[in-house]
């Protein structure tokens, strides 16, 4: 299953993408027809937080659906409405892992830069944009914008002390970031916030996929394509740090809660590993695709 937070005529709503992922059914809408009102929250955190109940409902409309054909007219074509970032305004400060791969690691680098624990860093809730949304270049702060696509890790549940045995069961599902920095702010300040938290500098989406589509999140491919050309292409088995091994780590004295998101890290090949750096330019279209996920695409500020 297929989450989205989209908009039609104004009016924002959860939705649920059909199978061939050219059609959104609207979730509150459906249930008013199918049981006469509606009990869902208007934001996909919400529902997420309900836990095992959303899915359930969902369910039911699914199949309340299949039983009445006459119902397909409550889907929407996906190209009449916009999408949003599925949470476009997260409650905390995203997680993001640094040099997760150990080929990003030695570009940015050496050898003696791939961590023996894991690296932590956030970017603010003010970065993140939807998908076809355009990323500011922030021309007066940096000169040195980069990409990074990432998978990312969305919480279904609280918890703190997880193990890495019941890591995966703590996930909602999973969706894309394209972790946007500016290098030179990195380097000036000799930390990632700032350069990491430009507003618009975290496109996200085009929708979290169900956990139960994604048997195994620490094998998929990824790669990312900057105006058509492949810059990074990977697979998550080579993470350094599984998504079991990062929630655990991270919730080790810190509660995770329904919502949060957690990015798992970018593979070789970002604009400043070339020799000389290839840093994005105004008008650049980026195209991040992670299998089983989709494809999150951005341009960037002319």
């Amino acid at each position: 299953m297929k989450f989205v937070t989209a908009k039609d005529s104004g009016r924002r709503f959860v939705g649920l993408i059909d199978e061939s992922s050219e059609r959104v059914l609207p979730l509150s809408h459906a249930l008013e027809k199918m049981e006469g009102k509606s009990d869902l929250p208007p934001t996909l955190k919400e529902c997420i937080a309900l836990g095992d109940a959303f899915i359930k409902k969902v369910h039911k409309l699914k199949d309340w659906i299949n039983s009445n054909p006459e119902r397909e007219e409550l889907y929407l074509p996906l190209d009449s409405v916009s999408l949003g970032a599925p949470i476009p305004r997260p409650d905390k400060n995203i997680f993001c892992v640094g040099k997760n791969y150990a080929e990003h690691a030695i570009e940015m680098g050496s050898k003696e830069d791939i961590p023996e624990h894991i690296m932590v860093f956030t970017k603010a809730p003010t970065t993140v944009i939807g998908p076809d949304e355009t990323v500011l270049n922030h021309k007066e702060a940096t000169t040195q914008l980069d990409y990074e696509g990432e998978l990312a890790v969305i919480i279904g549940k609280k918890g703190r002390a997880i193990s890495k045995e019941d890591a995966l069961d703590y996930v909602f599902g999973y969706t894309i970031i394209n972790d946007v920095t500016a290098r030179d702010l990195q380097a000036r300040h000799k930390q990632f916030f700032l350069g990491k938290s430009l507003d618009a500098t975290c496109p996200m989406g085009p929708w979290v996929v169900h956990s139960s589509a994604v048997e195994n999140p620490n094998k998929l491919d990824i790669r990312t394509k900057v105006n058509g050309e492949v810059r990074q292409s990977s697979n998550t088995e080579n993470f350094i740090f599984s998504i079991e091994e990062i929630i655990t780590v991270l919730s080790k004295g810190m509660t995770l809660e329904p919502g949060d998101i957690i990015a798992t890290g970018t593979p070789a090949g970002v604009g400043k590993g070339f020799k000389p750096p290839r840093f994005l330019q105004p008008g650049d279209q980026v195209e991040i695709t992670v299998e089983k996920i989709g494809t999150l695409r951005n341009s960037i500020e002319e």
